[in-house]
Protein backbone atom coordinates (compact mmCIF):
# COMPACT_ATOMS: atom_id res chain seq x y z
CA UNK A 1 0.00 0.00 0.00
CA UNK A 2 3.12 2.21 0.97
CA UNK A 3 4.63 1.38 -2.37
CA UNK A 4 0.95 2.29 -4.33
CA UNK A 5 0.90 5.72 -2.34
CA UNK A 6 4.65 6.72 -3.17
CA UNK A 7 4.01 5.53 -6.97
CA UNK A 8 1.30 7.79 -6.79
CA UNK A 9 2.71 11.03 -5.48
CA UNK A 10 5.99 10.62 -7.91
CA UNK A 11 4.10 9.63 -10.82
CA UNK A 12 1.93 13.43 -9.86
CA UNK A 13 4.81 15.14 -9.05
CA UNK A 14 6.71 14.11 -12.48
CA UNK A 15 3.24 14.50 -14.50
CA UNK A 16 3.39 17.96 -13.10
CA UNK A 17 6.96 18.86 -14.00
CA UNK A 18 6.69 18.09 -17.27
CA UNK A 19 3.32 19.55 -18.02
CA UNK A 20 5.04 22.62 -15.67
CA UNK A 21 8.52 22.11 -18.05
CA UNK A 22 6.57 22.03 -21.17
CA UNK A 23 4.29 25.35 -21.00
CA UNK A 24 7.83 26.96 -20.32
CA UNK A 25 9.11 25.26 -23.32
CA UNK A 26 6.07 26.99 -25.75
CA UNK A 27 6.36 29.88 -23.64
CA UNK A 28 9.62 30.01 -24.70
CA UNK A 29 9.49 29.28 -28.43
CA UNK A 30 6.72 31.49 -28.68
CA UNK A 31 8.71 34.53 -27.88
CA UNK A 32 11.61 33.17 -30.23
CA UNK A 33 9.06 32.33 -33.01
CA UNK A 34 7.31 36.28 -33.00
CA UNK A 35 9.29 39.64 -33.44
CA UNK A 36 8.74 42.84 -34.13
CA UNK A 37 10.47 44.94 -36.59
CA UNK A 38 10.37 48.74 -37.43
CA UNK A 39 11.94 49.89 -41.28
CA UNK A 40 12.23 53.57 -41.77
CA UNK A 41 12.29 54.78 -45.53
CA UNK A 42 14.12 57.83 -46.81
CA UNK A 43 11.17 59.70 -46.57
CA UNK A 44 10.62 58.66 -42.93
CA UNK A 45 8.22 56.34 -43.59
CA UNK A 46 7.70 53.69 -40.77
CA UNK A 47 7.15 50.06 -41.99
CA UNK A 48 5.90 47.86 -38.70
CA UNK A 49 6.90 44.19 -39.57
CA UNK A 50 5.68 41.67 -37.34
CA UNK A 51 7.16 37.73 -37.28
CA UNK A 52 5.42 35.11 -36.07
CA UNK A 53 6.73 31.71 -36.65
CA UNK A 54 7.70 32.32 -41.21
CA UNK A 55 5.08 34.77 -41.40
CA UNK A 56 6.42 38.58 -41.55
CA UNK A 57 3.33 40.46 -41.73
CA UNK A 58 3.20 43.86 -43.28
CA UNK A 59 -0.32 45.54 -42.00
CA UNK A 60 0.65 48.42 -44.79
CA UNK A 61 0.86 46.24 -47.79
CA UNK A 62 -2.33 43.91 -46.73
CA UNK A 63 -3.22 42.22 -50.06
CA UNK A 64 -0.20 42.42 -51.74
CA UNK A 65 2.23 41.22 -52.39
CA UNK A 66 5.95 42.59 -50.80
CA UNK A 67 9.28 41.71 -52.53
CA UNK A 68 11.87 42.92 -49.48
CA UNK A 69 15.23 43.61 -51.51
CA UNK A 70 18.25 43.90 -49.24
CA UNK A 71 20.65 45.43 -51.13
CA UNK A 72 24.33 47.49 -50.77
CA UNK A 73 24.66 50.64 -52.38
CA UNK A 74 28.06 49.51 -53.72
CA UNK A 75 27.33 45.82 -54.94
CA UNK A 76 27.11 45.66 -59.22
CA UNK A 77 24.19 43.08 -59.66
CA UNK A 78 22.20 45.47 -56.65
CA UNK A 79 23.04 48.76 -58.49
CA UNK A 80 21.42 46.78 -61.96
CA UNK A 81 18.43 45.55 -60.14
CA UNK A 82 17.24 48.69 -59.03
CA UNK A 83 15.79 50.32 -62.13
CA UNK A 84 14.03 46.98 -62.93
CA UNK A 85 12.50 46.50 -59.51
CA UNK A 86 11.29 50.04 -59.82
CA UNK A 87 9.67 49.25 -63.59
CA UNK A 88 7.54 46.43 -61.53
CA UNK A 89 6.32 48.95 -58.56
CA UNK A 90 5.51 51.45 -61.38
CA UNK A 91 3.37 48.15 -63.58
CA UNK A 92 2.04 46.61 -60.39
CA UNK A 93 1.64 49.67 -57.76
CA UNK A 94 -1.89 48.94 -56.89
CA UNK A 95 -0.65 45.16 -56.06
CA UNK A 96 2.54 45.03 -55.61
CA UNK A 97 5.28 46.87 -52.63
CA UNK A 98 9.15 46.55 -53.11
CA UNK A 99 10.80 47.55 -49.72
CA UNK A 100 14.51 48.11 -50.57
CA UNK A 101 16.61 48.02 -47.11
CA UNK A 102 20.26 48.14 -46.99
CA UNK A 103 22.65 45.97 -45.28
CA UNK A 104 25.38 48.93 -44.90
CA UNK A 105 24.48 50.17 -41.00
CA UNK A 106 26.63 53.50 -41.06
CA UNK A 107 24.89 54.56 -44.26
CA UNK A 108 22.56 57.88 -44.12
CA UNK A 109 19.62 59.29 -45.85
CA UNK A 110 21.45 61.26 -48.13
CA UNK A 111 23.52 58.53 -49.54
CA UNK A 112 20.39 56.07 -49.79
CA UNK A 113 18.57 58.84 -51.98
CA UNK A 114 21.82 59.78 -54.22
CA UNK A 115 21.68 55.85 -54.66
CA UNK A 116 17.91 56.26 -55.56
CA UNK A 117 18.43 58.99 -58.45
CA UNK A 118 21.46 57.45 -59.83
CA UNK A 119 19.78 53.92 -59.90
CA UNK A 120 16.40 55.08 -60.60
CA UNK A 121 15.35 53.59 -57.25
CA UNK A 122 11.73 54.61 -57.24
CA UNK A 123 10.72 52.60 -54.34
CA UNK A 124 10.97 52.92 -50.87
CA UNK A 125 14.35 52.46 -49.57
CA UNK A 126 14.95 51.80 -45.46
CA UNK A 127 18.27 52.10 -43.49
CA UNK A 128 19.61 49.00 -42.11
CA UNK A 129 18.14 46.46 -39.89
CA UNK A 130 20.23 43.76 -39.14
CA UNK A 131 18.11 42.06 -36.98
CA UNK A 132 15.41 42.45 -39.35
CA UNK A 133 17.27 40.97 -42.35
CA UNK A 134 18.57 38.21 -40.48
CA UNK A 135 15.20 37.10 -39.01
CA UNK A 136 14.28 37.12 -43.16
CA UNK A 137 17.65 35.50 -44.21
CA UNK A 138 16.92 32.44 -42.02
CA UNK A 139 13.48 31.98 -42.39
CA UNK A 140 14.53 30.79 -46.04
CA UNK A 141 17.56 29.10 -44.90
CA UNK A 142 20.27 31.35 -46.61
CA UNK A 143 22.02 31.88 -43.58
CA UNK A 144 23.85 35.16 -41.81
CA UNK A 145 26.10 35.39 -44.74
CA UNK A 146 23.90 35.38 -47.74
CA UNK A 147 24.70 36.86 -50.96
CA UNK A 148 22.67 39.85 -52.17
CA UNK A 149 20.77 41.37 -53.57
CA UNK A 150 18.55 39.05 -52.10
CA UNK A 151 14.82 39.55 -53.09
CA UNK A 152 12.48 37.85 -50.70
CA UNK A 153 8.37 37.38 -51.94
CA UNK A 154 5.60 37.24 -49.23
CA UNK A 155 1.99 37.86 -50.06
CA UNK A 156 -0.13 38.27 -46.69
CA UNK A 157 2.37 37.26 -44.46
CA UNK A 158 3.35 34.32 -46.23
CA UNK A 159 6.57 33.34 -48.13
CA UNK A 160 6.34 32.94 -51.77
CA UNK A 161 9.61 32.69 -53.24
CA UNK A 162 13.08 34.30 -53.28
CA UNK A 163 16.20 35.19 -55.39
CA UNK A 164 19.61 35.51 -54.32
CA UNK A 165 22.14 37.09 -56.29
CA UNK A 166 21.79 38.57 -60.23
CA UNK A 167 18.07 37.44 -61.27
CA UNK A 168 16.73 38.16 -64.73
CA UNK A 169 14.15 40.70 -64.32
CA UNK A 170 12.11 38.83 -66.87
CA UNK A 171 11.53 35.87 -64.23
CA UNK A 172 10.62 38.39 -61.38
CA UNK A 173 8.08 39.68 -63.52
CA UNK A 174 6.73 36.61 -64.62
CA UNK A 175 6.41 35.16 -60.98
CA UNK A 176 4.83 38.59 -60.09
CA UNK A 177 2.34 37.80 -63.22
CA UNK A 178 2.25 34.65 -61.79
CA UNK A 179 0.93 34.85 -58.69
CA UNK A 180 -1.03 37.82 -58.98
CA UNK A 181 -3.11 36.29 -61.58
CA UNK A 182 -2.26 38.50 -64.27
Amino acid sequence: MFQAILILIFALLFTGCDQQQKQHVEEANALVASSHFELIDINATRYSITKSGNRFDLPQAEGKLVIYDIFATWCPPCKAIAPHLAALQSEFKEDLLVLGITIEEELDNAKLQAYAAEHDAAYPLCRANRVFTNALASSINVGSGFPIPLMVMFRNGEYITHYAGAVPPEMIRADIRRILGK
